[in-house]
């Protein structure tokens, strides 16, 4: 009985402290590829035990505090990371099926009515962007493209 009451004084240290200490001293004694294959072993698990709503709900819950925890220009930033990684890793034929992909889901899933008004929208935003000059002069480039075809 009195070891158990040492176990609690103050001087002794707190559950916390010794997990803290144990990781460290697992960081210590073990490499990388250690971590890399209880981490394996552990999603392997996980997935045998869980469905697809499960991994949906704790998506969902990791989202909503990221973006607690987060402003938009943290978003920004992975974002260009994100963006730069794929550059890296992928050629202009990914970016082409991505594209053909994204827009034949969009396609599918929008109207007429959706095409015009994103037409709109962009058509203003330019034209608050650039001016009246900006037309003309695009008029005037497509104009003698045009021209210079029926040649």
């Amino acid at each position: 009985m009195a070891n158990r009451k040492n176990n609690n004084n103050d001087d002794k240290m707190s559950r916390e402290e010794r997990g803290r200490m144990g990781g460290e001293a697992t960081a210590e004694n073990h490499d990388k590829e250690f971590f890399q294959e209880i981490g394996r072993k552990g999603g392997e698990a996980t997935a045998e035990n869980h469905d697809k709503e499960f991994y949906q709900e704790i998506g969902k819950k990791g989202g909503e505090a990221t973006a607690e925890s987060h402003d938009k220009e943290f978003y920004q930033e992975i974002g260009k990371k994100g963006g730069e990684a794929t550059a890296e890793n992928h050629g202009e034929e990914f970016y082409q099926e991505i594209g053909k992909k994204g827009g034949e889901a969009t396609a599918e899933n929008h109207d007429k009515e959706f095409y015009q008004e994103i037409g709109r929208k962009g058509g203003e935003a330019t034209s608050e962007k650039h001016g009246e000059e900006f037309y003309e002069e695009i008029g005037e480039k497509g104009g003698r493209s045009r021209n210079n075809d029926d040649k």
